[in-house]
């Protein structure tokens, strides 16, 4: 049975399709599970099937900067890359919500590269809408204020899961945007004062 999330938009081939599901393994995960961490081997390559990750970069000091999100039908290029040079993760994947995933064998993405064009597109589309993130990650950091970067954060959260309402902690946040969770609270609590959110708990909500 074909995958609408691959066919549609990601992959064209129903061949393609038909191959990932007849290699790739399938598992079921729930909110803040841990998919990949750094450091670990890199065995396998997550095509996200259903639900949403996030993909964090951790610093010396313990802190935490999200990289980017991965969405329904597209999978980490970091894990593409890692896992075809016999590489260590360099992130850690957290699921964001309950979320269902393909897992394809190292072996086999390198094969499907041989075989099928369209998997190679499929690669070279993803590595640049990482990309594209990735500046923008860095744009944040380097010029944006963190006020700026959390309204950002937050507009793109809601964005995602097409609500105005967040389930989340200051201490997420704080994570996400690399800084600390009474920086956070602070600028959550100018922003309702201000009238652009309603914080509960864990949970915001955007006006």
């Amino acid at each position: 049975m074909e995958d609408p999330v691959l066919t549609s938009e990601f992959i064209s081939s129903p061949e393609l399709v038909n191959k990932l599901n007849q290699h790739g393994i399938r598992k079921s995960y729930q909110e803040g599970d841990i998919i990949l961490d750094e450091n670990a081997s890199i065995r396998s390559i997550p095509i996200v099937m259903k639900g949403m990750m996030k993909v964090f970069r951790t610093e010396e000091d313990g802190r935490e900067i999200l990289l980017y999100y991965i969405k329904a039908g597209e999978s980490c290029i970091m894990s593409f890359l890692g896992g075809m040079h016999n590489e260590k993760s360099i992130v850690k994947a957290e699921v964001e919500e309950n979320t269902e995933i393909l897992f394809l064998p190292v072996d086999k993405v390198s094969l499907f590269i041989r075989e099928y064009p369209e998997w190679l597109d499929y690669i070279f589309r993803l590595y640049h809408k990482r990309f594209e993130e990735l500046l923008d990650v860095i744009n944040a950091i380097a010029f944006k204020k963190v006020d700026e970067r959390l309204m950002e954060l937050l507009a793109r959260k809601s964005e995602l899961i097409q609500s105005n309402i967040i389930i989340t902690t200051h201490e997420q946040l704080a994570n996400e945007l690399g800084t600390a969770r009474v920086v956070i609270s602070r600028l959550l609590k100018q922003l309702e004062d201000s009238g652009k959110l309603k914080l509960g708990r864990n949970k915001i909500t955007l006006h």
